[in-house]
């Protein structure tokens, strides 16, 4: 018993480093904007809804956000609501933490050799630059973080009604489900927060069309990484073993 536990613990923490880390990670290169079709090497899809037009360009952000939610799930098949709960408020804890010591990083005083350093790269002021990247506006962050809160809450308490009905069956059904729910929410939060309160001042029709497009895009990613979930079950599995998962999923669900 000793041992299953000691095995559950260094789990749970090695899920909890990874979980953080992929979190810190989207929040910091969120700032760039890539283009799927480019980088998928296929022509630009023109997408129009209620009036707004564009082509599929994501922040680099949405590339780690779907092993959050994975995380997420197995946290919540292995150590319930208070094991997502921990970890969640842990992350926005980290961000925060992490953003307010970007912000002193920027306000120190760049030595003057540094600031041209990297002309002969294209890059005639790195100083401005950094500030660029590191220094995300407030209403950007606020959003995030608010939004990915209220999506974890959403996340493990829709986890644990379909699982109550449901048992141990259909485990992609309670994993995909949440993250439809928890993400629903999450993609026009942020958005609404930190561009339609926030200074840019989207319009409606704006807002609710780059928040659909994100949604799905957030959608395709969760349904393809649905078999990363049955992988990190098995093993999780055999790490464990089947008694000492056992237990701790029967845990988690009371």
């Amino acid at each position: 018993m000793r041992t299953t536990e000691h095995r559950g613990n260094r789990l749970f923490i090695a899920l909890t480093a990874f979980f953080l880390v992929n979190a810190l990670l989207a929040e910091f290169v969120g700032v760039k904007i890539f283009s799927l079709e480019a980088t998928l090497g296929r022509p630009p899809v023109h997408w129009e809804l209620l009036g707004v037009g564009g082509t599929l360009d994501f922040t680099a952000g949405v590339l780690l956000w779907p092993f959050v939610f994975i995380m997420t799930d197995v946290v919540n098949e292995y150590y319930g609501v208070r094991g997502v709960r921990f970890i969640s408020w842990l992350a926005v804890g980290c961000i925060s933490y992490a953003f307010i010591a970007a912000y002193a990083v920027i306000a120190l005083a760049p030595a003057g050799f540094w600031v041209a350093a990297n002309a002969g790269l294209g890059v005639p002021d790195i100083q401005h630059a950094f500030a660029l990247i590191f220094g995300q506006g407030l209403w950007t962050i606020g959003g995030s973080l608010v939004a990915f809160m209220i999506g974890q809450l959403i996340d493990v308490a829709v986890f644990h009604r379909i699982r109550h009905h449901t048992g141990e069956r259909f485990v992609w059904l309670r994993a995909t489900a949440s993250t439809a729910v928890s993400q629903l929410i999450d993609s026009y939060v942020v958005l609404y927060i930190a561009f339609v309160l926030g200074p840019q001042r989207w319009s409606n029709a704006q807002f609710l069309a780059v928040g659909t497009v994100n949604y799905g895009y957030k959608m395709a990613a969760a349904v393809a990484l649905i078999p990363l979930l049955y992988v990190s079950r098995n093993l999780i599995e055999r790490y464990l073993g089947s008694a000492g998962a056992e237990r701790l999923r029967v845990e988690a669900a009371a």
